[in-house]
């Protein structure tokens, strides 16, 4: 969102910052780029450390991501940190944004300030009067109460949301059945090609001492006829991702969540619906159209493929983020063994969205189940790399 900066001074540009990014950054480097006056967006970057490499290092990546700004003319930069002014008398992160501020001159962007926000104090490296042991942070209003909290990071809200151990029992059981009658109706599934495939939905360590459970009973043998209609539901994979975005997240049928985790579970469904939810209904029929011709030996279409790696045109929005929240409903109820593909799709979801904090976090619980998860691996390489989708650098769409 573009972003009038009308702040009088370095301390009401700061409070601006939180409202920008909708929290209070924690161990950051924020970036503002800068179109004229107004202000492209905003860039949070994990502080390096202070050895010279480092900075440099980061420095370089940094603006050259700004560069990447067809608009951008200028920057301002700011280090919030839990180092003080009083440990060594002057400003923390001094290195940092010297390096920033030459490399911002070389690629003749101007540096319109370099800010610390530190825990004793803040202050600008451009301002020749800034006393050594920084201005009171008094001056500052970081976290108003009616707009960003306080305990609010880069890291909040990414954590899954909660749902009741009855749900997660009742998607345990439908995962269950889906599996059997997927096998009973089309024969049993071939071993998966891929690392990050896993084996299957399993249900919690207590269900099978659930006197409810249909696999318990004495008719074992028989089909739910809820599971039968969910196979039907996978006939049509580009409908179902459709219709799963109308879904109302925080209350999902138990075999629409366990359709949803079988099918993010395997790569092959799992990008047709990546490729959808970034997309419309229209190029999810092309990428189940392409899947399957990729199985009979034909080559998959490259502007396809490139969706993954963040190329192409510009989702919507409003799409991701409801894809992302209907992802975390269904990892959060699916049983933990089953989690990692709807947790790499909810790490997927966040990057493409701008959120790389939060998507490193998703892809790092679905790794802690699943080492060396394929869809998760990749999105934290791309978040380590501090690579961005190409979106990320566009205009909006009016």
């Amino acid at each position: 969102m573009t972003t009038i900066v009308k702040a009088a001074g370095a301390a009401e540009f700061l409070s601006l910052v939180p409202r920008m990014l909708g929290y209070v950054p924690t161990r950051s480097l924020v970036m503002i780029p800068f179109d004229g006056s107004r202000s492209v967006g905003a860039m949070r970057f994990d502080l390096p450390g202070d050895e010279p490499d480092a900075v440099d290092r980061v420095a370089a990546t940094v603006i050259g991501t700004v560069c990447r700004l067809p608009d951008a003319d200028a920057v301002a930069a700011i280090t919030f940190t839990d180092a003080a002014f009083g440990e060594e008398n002057r400003m923390p992160h001094t290195g940092l944004l010297r390096a920033l501020e030459r490399r911002a001159d070389a690629c003749g962007l101007r540096l319109t300030d370099a800010l610390c926000v530190a825990k004793d104090g803040w202050g600008s490296l451009l301002d020749a009067h800034c006393p050594a042991g920084g201005r009171p942070l008094a001056d500052l209003d970081l976290a108003p109460a009616t707009d960003v909290g306080a305990d609010r990071d880069q890291g909040s809200g990414a954590e899954l949301p909660e749902v009741d151990v009855a749900q997660s029992e009742r998607v345990a059981r439908a995962l269950l059945s889906l599996d059997r009658a997927i096998e009973v109706l089309c024969g049993p599934e071939e071993p998966a090609a891929e690392a990050s495939r896993p084996s299957g939905p399993q249900p919690p360590a207590d269900a099978d001492a659930d006197p409810g459970d249909d696999l318990a009973s004495d008719d074992a043998d028989r089909i739910d006829p809820a599971a039968l209609a969910a196979v039907c539901a996978l006939d049509d994979l580009p409908t179902l991702f459709e219709d799963a975005l109308g879904w109302k997240a925080d209350a999902l049928r138990a075999y629409d969540a366990a359709t949803l985790v079988w099918c993010l579970s395997r790569p092959s469904l799992r990008d047709i619906a990546l490729v959808q939810w970034s997309g419309t209904l229209t190029t999810g029929d092309e990428a189940f159209d392409a899947q399957l011709r990729w199985e009979s030996g034909e080559e998959y279409p490259a502007h396809l493929a490139m969706r993954m790696w963040g190329e192409g045109e510009q989702p919507d929005p409003e799409r991701l983020v409801r894809a992302l929240q209907l992802s975390r409903f269904v990892a959060a109820s699916a049983p933990r063994a089953s989690r990692p593909g709807p947790l790499a799709m909810c790490a997927w979801l966040s990057w493409a969205l701008g959120r790389s904090t939060h998507a490193d976090l998703y892809a790092g619980k679905a790794c802690d189940i699943e080492p060396e998860h394929g869809l998760s691996e990749i999105v934290r390489s791309f978040v380590h790399a501090g690579h961005l989708p190409d979106w990320a650098f566009q205009r909006p769409a009016r």
